[in-house]
């Protein structure tokens, strides 16, 4: 059923307009908020975490264990897809791009440099910088947003899916410096394998022998970010071009998303052949 999920979330998040009125997260934020300015859990970012982060978990965990046996699964069925949509990243990588290449065509840096921080929060002092920080939040958000949500999605199932996206959350929203650290650190551990799985789909489909230098050194590394992994090994796999204004600029941007379809592919081809295989 995992595979026939995956192509479901697809389709419906690309043919309807579900993924934005699913994915609502002001009740839980309120809620990390509540808990983070209340003094009996300021130095207990473990807790929080667990109650912020188990107890939707469990409920999942016990609505499908509930649902699993009725009518073969098909009741769960619908209870998978809209998880995984929900799991997925927030907002459109593609859209949010939109200004900032726009801006970048027709050479104004200063114009790309404004809506690039207005837009996805990136800034920087020149315009290379800049095209190569949007590069890497390209990379990162792809990743962050839909690879490691179905990496886990089809190994674990929709708790870890639900897992991953409440821990994600908790770390970019958190305000407390220990909660976030916590949050960070656990996000790192189940960023570990999926972010080297996709470093590796993109030698499969891009520049082999320059990824493989990469991973070479990172492979085994646990102290890299899978943010700065993503980014080496997508840069590498794409051959990027030295940051430039104009078309040709806004062609690197086109590269590392033509990598990250191929490496979709590859990852939806490998699911529907596990699949068949068991």
């Amino acid at each position: 059923m995992s595979f026939v999920v995956l192509l479901l979330a697809i389709v419906i998040e690309k043919f309807s307009s579900l993924r934005q009125r699913l994915q609502r997260d002001g009740g839980w934020l309120r809620e990390l908020q509540s808990m983070e300015a209340r003094p009996k859990f300021a130095n207990r970012p473990w807790l929080v975490l667990a109650i912020l982060i188990l107890c939707p978990v469990a409920l999942l965990a016990l609505l499908l264990w509930v649902l699993d046996p009725v009518a073969y699964g098909l009741l769960a069925l619908p209870v998978h897809v809209l998880v995984v949509i929900y799991s997925l990243g927030r907002g459109d990588i593609q859209a949010g791009l939109g200004p900032f290449r726009d801006a970048w065509r027709r050479g104004d840096l200063q114009a790309g440099a404004h809506v690039a921080e207005r837009d996805i929060g990136v800034s920087a002092e020149n315009g290379e910088q800049l095209l190569e920080k949007v590069q890497s939040h390209l990379l990162w958000q792809s990743y962050q947003g839909f690879f490691a949500v179905i990496f886990w999605y089809f190994l674990l199932g929709p708790v870890a899916a639900l897992s991953y996206r409440l821990l994600a959350l908790a770390a970019e929203q958190g305000k407390n410096p220990e909660l976030v650290e916590r949050a960070q650190q656990l996000r790192h551990a189940f960023d570990w394998v999926p972010v080297r799985l996709l470093a590796a789909s993109f030698a499969l489909v891009g520049n082999f022998a320059a990824v493989g230098r990469v991973m070479l050194h990172e492979l085994l590394n646990w102290d890299i970010s899978a943010e700065q992994l993503i980014n080496k090994a997508g840069c590498a796999a794409a051959e990027i071009a030295a940051p430039q204004a104009g078309p040709e600029g806004v062609e690197s941007l086109d590269t590392p998303w033509a990598l990250l379809l191929g490496a979709a592919l590859l990852w939806y081809a490998g699911f529907a052949v596990w699949t068949l295989l068991l």
